[in-house]
């Protein structure tokens, strides 16, 4: 019979579990180090979740919930197939592909407007990037010990946005619209990265800076668009 967790438990659980993996990563992270920092005992932990495959599994679907968390969930979470969270993470990285105002953008035949253009590009990003952060965080530091996972990540996810990102600034440049670079894939590079942090990663930095996340937001927007634009 599945067992009935109390509902405060399990943000706890997803939370905490999401902390240690991204501070760890994937290989060196032991169902101890959750149990330990949860302050349960290990065989308690085994109460929730039947391995660590399967707590990885539960924290990659639910690490960014913002309602019930991991409604519906069963305990304990049974070990997925194999496959089956890889499938998973392939999916929703597709998904958070899906960029409307990039795609318009090179669609579009006609421009008059690159800079309301360009900040609407960088926004759409920033925001993605935002809604999904503690998934990315998770999905980033992981990668580094889990082969398949950063097939997905770094050539898939990372390379898949600079491509389109690559696109775009060469066709404006060809057009004339923004400002020339000595190297596009360079500067693609720099739009991402630059995005990324302020919108992911900054939120673990050891040292951080006590800026608001519409500040962050809008000071990426001023950088990128007045130093890629003419006007």
């Amino acid at each position: 019979m599945a067992r009935r967790i109390p509902d405060d438990r399990l943000p706890l659980l997803i939370e905490t579990a999401t902390n240690v993996f991204i501070e760890q990563g994937y290989r060196r992270t032991q169902m101890a180090d959750i149990a330990q920092a949860l302050g349960l005992a290990k065989g308690t932990l085994y109460l929730y979740v039947e391995s660590k495959e399967a707590l990885f599994d539960l924290v990659v679907r639910h690490a960014d919930d913002t309602g019930r968390v991991g409604e519906g969930v069963a305990f304990p979470v049974k070990t997925p197939r194999p496959g089956v969270t890889l499938r998973y993470v392939q999916g929703e990285l597709a998904r958070q592909q899906r960029l409307p105002a990039l795609a318009e953008a090179l669609a579009r035949r006609r421009v008059t407007n690159v800079p309301h253009e360009l900040e609407s590009i960088i926004r759409e990003l920033f925001r993605a990037l935002a809604r999904n952060r503690r998934r990315i965080k998770l999905i980033d530091r992981s990668a580094r010990d889990y082969p398949e996972l950063a097939a997905l990540w770094f050539d898939g996810t990372r390379g898949g946005f600079l491509a389109l990102l690559e696109h775009y600034l060469q066709d404006r440049m060809r057009r004339g619209t923004l400002r020339s670079v000595p190297d596009i894939p360079a500067a693609a590079r720099l739009m991402l990265e630059t995005t990324v942090f302020w919108a992911v990663h900054r939120h673990w930095d050891l040292n951080p800076q006590p800026v608001s996340e519409t500040t962050a937001e809008n000071t990426v927007v001023h950088f990128l668009v007045t130093g890629l634009t003419k006007e």
